[in-house]
Order: structure tokens, then sequence, then C-alpha cells
């Protein structure tokens, strides 16, 4: 009895280990899963809220507007153009700066000049092609100036694609240390059992039949690796969420359900890869082999 307890725990905290290992890679792949899609869905919100500001000249009049106005329309690529006028541009300013400063009192006069919101069609929502939409908008006399941000979304595509990118790489080199452990694991077991395992090859039994056991139980390991796993990104997206409530936006509960159903699934495969290797060299041994 003694010496079975000896043989049981050293197994199980390796099988608990590799198990614990597999759920850490999990976390690391489905957190960087949910920046990649948070990334993509910050993207398209910004496309579909990109466009310019014109900013109409001080002399200009009702009817110089309106032409700016339908020249805007008038061009493919734009979604909507929306008119302010200067006081509705100082009480929006107003409201940023509070009351305990009056930017008319403080300027003399309305510092501020009309201007034309223009939302750029997804399609278009790129700073080359608002260089094109903008250039003839520029040269109409009753045009000040053009403020394009096309800029931010490069910005923001670019660090979300390297802060992915880093995540998968770290992933990917962890993803070694728990594929080398269950190999191990797997081996262990199937080396402690080895007699039995060539006494029924003897009688007929095939590898599919002998395999089974091992895959079966690691498939469960890599399942029990992917609910941790799932366990452990909800949590941190519970904690990220009391930080920052506006979190909940970009990251939706369908993305969520399916990065922890990709880990449940990932984890599986990872397991079931390892021990159908492991399984595979025993059981290609001679008798002679199984001594080594």
């Amino acid at each position: 009895m003694p010496k079975k307890l000896r043989l049981r725990i050293p197994l199980f905290s390796t099988r608990a280990t590799a198990t614990l290992s597999v759920a850490l890679v999990l976390v690391i792949l489905g957190l960087a899963a949910l920046v990649g899609t948070g990334a993509r869905r910050i993207t398209r919100l910004v496309k579909e809220n990109m466009g310019f500001v014109v900013v109409l000249a001080d002399g200009a009049t009702a009817s110089d507007i309106a032409e700016v106005t339908d020249r805007l329309r008038a061009t493919g690529g734009i979604s909507g153009v929306t008119f302010s006028s200067e006081d509705e541009i100082l009480d929006r300013c107003q409201k940023i700066v509070g009351e305990e400063d009056d930017i008319l009192a403080l300027a003399g006069v309305n510092p501020f000049s009309a201007e034309l919101e223009v939302h750029v069609a997804p399609s278009h929502a790129h700073p080359d092609s608002i260089v094109v939409l903008t250039a003839p908008i520029e040269l109409m006399q009753s045009v000040r100036e053009v403020r394009v941000t096309a800029d931010i979304i490069d910005t923001v595509r670019k660090t979300m694609d390297s802060i992915t990118l880093v995540m998968l790489i770290v992933a990917g080199a962890l993803l070694v240390v728990p594929f080398v452990l269950i190999f191990n694991t797997v081996r262990l077991t199937v080396y402690s059992r080895r007699f039995v395992i060539h006494t029924m090859q003897l009688v007929g039994a095939t590898p599919g039949f002998i395999r089974r056991p091992f895959l079966l139980e690691n498939l469960l390991s890599g399942a029990l690796a992917g609910a941790i796993a799932s366990v452990a990104v909800s949590g941190v997206l519970y904690g990220a969420f009391s930080f920052d409530p506006s979190l909940s936006d970009t990251v939706v509960a369908m993305d969520i359900a399916a990065v922890c159903g990709g880990m449940v699934v990932t984890g599986m495969v990872i397991c079931l890869a390892a021990s159908w290797f492991a399984c595979n060299r025993y059981l290609s041994l001679s008798y002679d082999q199984l001594f080594k």
C-alpha cells in the first residue's frame, strides 16, 4: 500500500501541473483573442464615426453653406453632413469647460466659426480616401479649413495588432511547456502499464482499444483546463468591467462565450494530441524494448 501511494501522488501532481499549465496558456490565448475581437470592434466603431470637419469662412452666407453642403452630399463616400452654427458650437464648448469660465466674456466675441461635420462611409474611412474627398472642398472660397482626424484609425489598429501579436507569441512559446508535461505524464502512465498493454496485444487487443482510455482521460483533462481558463478569463473581465464599465461596449457577451468555448476545445485538442503521440510511441515497442 505505501508503494502505491508513493506512485500515485507524483503521477497525480504531474497531471495536475500539466492541466494547470494548459489552463495558463489558454488564459493567454483567450485574452489575446478578446483583445483581437475588441480591436476589430473598436476599429469598426471608429470607422463608422470617422469623418472630417469643414470650417466655413467668417463671411459665408446661407447660399455658400448650401453650395458646400450640396457639393459634399453629391460626393461619393459621404454618409452624412451636419451643420452647426457659431452659437451652437459655443454652447457645446461652454458645457465642456463649465460655468466657471465664460468663453464669450473672456474672448469678447464668439471665437468659433460655423462648421459642417461630415461623416464618411466605412468603405472610405481611410486616410488616403479622406484626402481625396477633402481636396476639392478645401479649394472652395467659402471654406476656411478642413480638419481631418483619420489617422486615429491606423493608430488604433496598429496598437491593437501589436498587443495581440505579442500575446500570441508568448502563448505560442508557453504552449511547448504543457505539451511536454502532458506527453511525459502519459508516457509515465503507459510505462507503468506497459506489461498489461503488451499482454492485451498478445490476446488480440487493437491499438485503438488500448489507446482509447488514455485519450479519454486526457480529453477530460483538456476540458477541465479549458473550464479553469474560462473561469479565470471571466474573472479578469469582471475586474476590468468593474474598473471601466465602458469596456463592455467593446467586448460583448457573444465574443466572451465564443472565446470560452474555443478555450475548452483548444485544451482538449492539446491534451489529445500529446496523449496520442505518447501512446503511439509505446504501442510500437517490442517486448524486449519494454525493459529499456
